[in-house]
């Protein structure tokens, strides 16, 4: 990978710096229900500010489409800010490139924050607008992205504007990128992914990159009924993609070839629908009843997998193993996570997870802190594991 820009290149002293953050936190029934994309935020924050920076804050919030969704205007952002970055002197413009966010910013002195209305309230934000970027570039002198999690979006503030300004990445934006390309470039092997979710055409470009990169590609959620299918299993009523059959032969030829050992569930539980608190029964895969879906792996899969986390020495992450938003099909998702915390506490395993419903279910269990590196970011996370080249990473490289 090429030299990735950082804040050690620059000198803020006494300059705007245009932050790129993610504070697309989740927000129920008025009030954020977790700040814990604010606080990774925070180091960046802190050291360009001891640096005697001016810093403005840009950030999305939800999907308003260019329109201004009172609900989703970055206000609300301004007290949990303040709670975070005690005795700062911070400010919140309801406004992204106009008149008032011009003033704002230029009235900035040492040491004070701005916060910028949700940069999606600007069509032009979605489009990696160049007069979108213009604008934002006219508020600042230096341009900082600190939003791993957006950088595969080819966006205005995301890669248009750092083609217009001096641009390096944040202190959340170089750990994230170096503990990545650590875990697939340079592993501590053996290494395993363990990747699950409902579709396995909505990883396929990870399933296909992941064959060829690791020892053990473990297959999770519905995904693996799908794998399950394709070797000539009946998977009764369960989710799956009949349609995707050639290409789990695919892989798992490519995974052959590659000395990568494709896992799937030796047993399952099942159930007649997806309830909470149902009748479940744990059967081996061959014996999966036509009135019934595959909810969770077994109780042998899980045995299997925490014999493979032991000799392996580093672990990717990402999608549930069941469905876990449901109980009792939580149980093989967390067994598992509590597996490889064990072997990460215990200094044996390097373990990296990341994406929404993987980190959900961990936060279930009080164990998304326990992995070595728990990424926020989704897409991004999925677009790197398939290999891809992140626009926002690529325009920060030298």
């Amino acid at each position: 990978m090429s030299k990735l820009r950082t804040i050690d290149d620059i000198n803020v002293a006494n300059k705007k710096v245009l932050v790129r953050v993610d504070f697309n936190v989740p927000i129920e029934d008025g009030n954020i229900s977790s700040d814990a994309r604010i606080k990774q935020a925070i180091p960046t924050i802190v050291e360009l500010l001891k640096k005697g920076a001016k810093v403005i804050l840009a950030s999305h919030l939800g999907r308003p489409k260019g329109e201004k969704v009172p609900d989703l205007s970055l206000s609300i952002i301004e007290q949990t800010l303040r709670t975070n970055l005690p005795g700062v002197d911070i400010s919140f413009v309801a406004d992204v490139v106009g008149s008032a966010a011009k003033s704002a910013a230029n009235k900035l002195a040492q040491g004070q924050v701005l916060l910028l209305e949700n940069l999606r309230y600007e069509a032009g934000e979605e489009t990696n607008d160049l007069g979108l970027a213009t604008k934002l570039a006219g508020l600042a002198d230096i341009y900082v992205d600190d939003a791993f999690s957006c950088a595969h979006r080819s966006h205005a503030s995301i890669q248009a504007v750092a083609e217009l300004l001096p641009s390096v990445a944040g202190r959340l934006m170089e750990k994230e990128i170096g503990i990545l390309s650590r875990v697939l470039e340079t592993p501590k092997l053996p290494l395993a992914a363990i990747i699950g979710g409902s579709k396995i055409s909505s990883k396929l470009g990870v399933l296909k990159n992941l064959a060829t990169k690791v020892q053990y590609l473990i297959i999770g959620g519905a995904m693996a009924n799908t794998f399950l299918h394709a070797k000539g299993h009946n998977v009764g009523t369960s989710l799956c993609e009949v349609e995707m059959t050639e290409v789990v032969n695919e892989i798992l030829v490519s995974a052959s070839n590659h000395d990568c050992k494709v896992v799937i569930p030796i047993d399952v539980v099942v159930a007649k629908a997806l309830e909470a608190n149902i009748e479940t029964e744990n059967v081996m895969v061959e014996q999966v009843p036509q009135e019934k879906m595959i909810l969770d792996v077994g109780h042998g899969s899980i045995k299997k997998l925490g014999e493979i986390c032991k000799i392996c020495r580093t672990v990717i992450w990402n999608g549930p193993l069941g469905a876990f938003e449901v109980s009792p099909f939580d149980v093989g998702t967390i067994a598992v996570a509590e597996i490889v915390v064990e072997f990460t506490r215990a200094g044996k395993l390097m373990s990296v997870v990341g994406g929404g419903d993987t980190v959900a279910a961990l936060e279930r269990v009080g164990a998304e802190h326990a992995f070595t590196y728990t990424t926020m970011a989704g897409g991004a996370f999925l677009e790197w594991l398939e290999g891809r080249i992140l626009p926002g990473v690529k325009v920060l490289e030298d």
